[in-house]
């Protein structure tokens, strides 16, 4: 796979979750990656754009932007927004994977980001001017597809 992202900037509403799970699967098959491993990219991807859709705008209009780029054997998949958000009283622990704690004692808010580290092999979350979410998942075979 070449280094070179895909770029995608799409209207913040829910009907568009479709067009960027479409993306998604095109390039994880071709990649290689299996069934589980793209449905495990699918809901991630779906959570964090939901919480955009969600949290990051309001009442207002705004847009997702995201990313798909290989490095090396890692496919990271970048879910931008520009919006206000939301702050949670928890958020470092969020933000953290909910590992510190029992399940159980999870907010409600925080289970979205919970299930993205459960789904994933790595998740950053930055927030500056907006909210990014990197979602990172390992190639597990390395196979050239043709």
């Amino acid at each position: 796979m070449n280094n070179h992202p895909i770029v995608m900037t799409i209207p913040a509403i829910a009907d568009n979750l479709s067009i960027i799970r479409s993306v998604l699967y095109a390039l994880a098959v071709k990649a290689g990656f299996s069934y589980e491993e793209i449905e495990d990219m699918k809901v991630a991807v779906t959570e964090a754009c939901s919480n955009v859709i969600q949290h990051a705008y309001g009442d207002q209009e705004g847009f997702i932007r995201i990313s798909f780029q290989w490095k090396d054997v890692d496919l990271y998949i970048t879910i931008k927004d520009d919006g206000a958000g939301v702050r949670e009283e928890g958020e470092s622990t969020i933000r953290q994977g909910l590992h510190a704690i029992p399940l159980v004692e999870a907010s409600i808010g925080g289970l979205g980001i919970y299930m993205m580290h459960a789904l994933m092999d790595k998740v950053e979350v930055k927030r500056l001017n907006g909210t990014e979410v990197v979602l990172i998942k390992r190639l597990g075979r390395i196979e050239e597809i043709v």
